[in-house]
């Protein structure tokens, strides 16, 4: 089992001053979901190298027996600062793709041609495609074979409005999540805010929030393996 993660190279949140960059949950739940079923876990980002951390999420109130084994995993940290650059890699190569949030890929992997293509790719190869929290924004502009949005028709969720409205970034944000992936055709299912949800649609695996992160990680698994499963029929 290969699985490719993809992170933020993004670490300005708009012109506030402030840093933003990826949720450390977000990464350090699914990356031990991942390896302890013994997946080899590749990391990338639009820039390769260090990608920017959110300071927020390292806060104490937002720590996790992950995030603290995470922190304290030479292994992790090497992979960390060390990730490799999105444009030099294939679908080819991985079984299937995991995008961890954080508000930091709302402004470069949204946009990055080699994101887009990658999910394409992946999704036209039948390999399954996860997101959790902000990072189900960056399929606002990838298109199925159809030429259709990715989310067209399909159910999804994402960060929602409303907890977008409880962290006081909604004037901040290039675009709301939950209204983005409305617009572009997706059904879009909420649970309560913040805690886990998560809804799969054939491949297309999407979580709420941080609180998500685990379960949606779980069903990635789940779904390798029934993929591998009827392909060995």
């Amino acid at each position: 089992m290969k699985i490719l993660v993809v992170l933020t190279s993004h670490d300005a949140l708009g012109d506030t001053g402030l840093k933003t960059g990826f949720w450390l949950e977000e990464l350090a739940a699914p990356y031990y979901i991942f390896k302890d079923a013994g997946a080899e876990i590749t990391l990338a980002s639009p820039k390769g190298g260090q990608p920017p951390l959110d300071p927020k999420s390292n806060e104490a109130d937002f720590q996790t027996d992950n995030t603290r084994r995470f922190e304290n995993d030479t292994v992790a940290q090497t992979a960390l600062a060390n990730t490799l650059k999105l444009g030099d890699l294939s679908q080819a190569e991985f079984d299937a793709v995991f995008y961890p949030g954080g508000h930091g890929p709302l402004w470069d992997l949204t946009e990055d041609r080699n994101s887009i293509a990658l999910i394409e790719a992946f999704s036209a190869a039948n390999k399954p495609i996860a997101l959790v929290c902000h990072a189900p924004g960056v399929l606002r502009d990838v298109k199925s074979p159809d030429g259709k949005p990715l989310v067209s028709g399909k159910t999804v969720t994402g960060f929602t409005n409303s907890e977008e409205e409880a962290v006081q970034l909604t004037e901040i944000v290039p675009y709301l999540v939950e209204d983005m992936l409305k617009q572009k055709g997706g059904k879009f299912s909420a649970g309560a805010d913040w805690a886990s949800h998560v809804v799969q649609d054939g491949i297309l695996i999407t979580g709420q929030n941080p609180g998500s992160s685990s379960a949606a990680a779980l069903v990635l698994l789940e779904t390798m393996k029934t993929e591998a499963a009827s392909m060995a029929r």
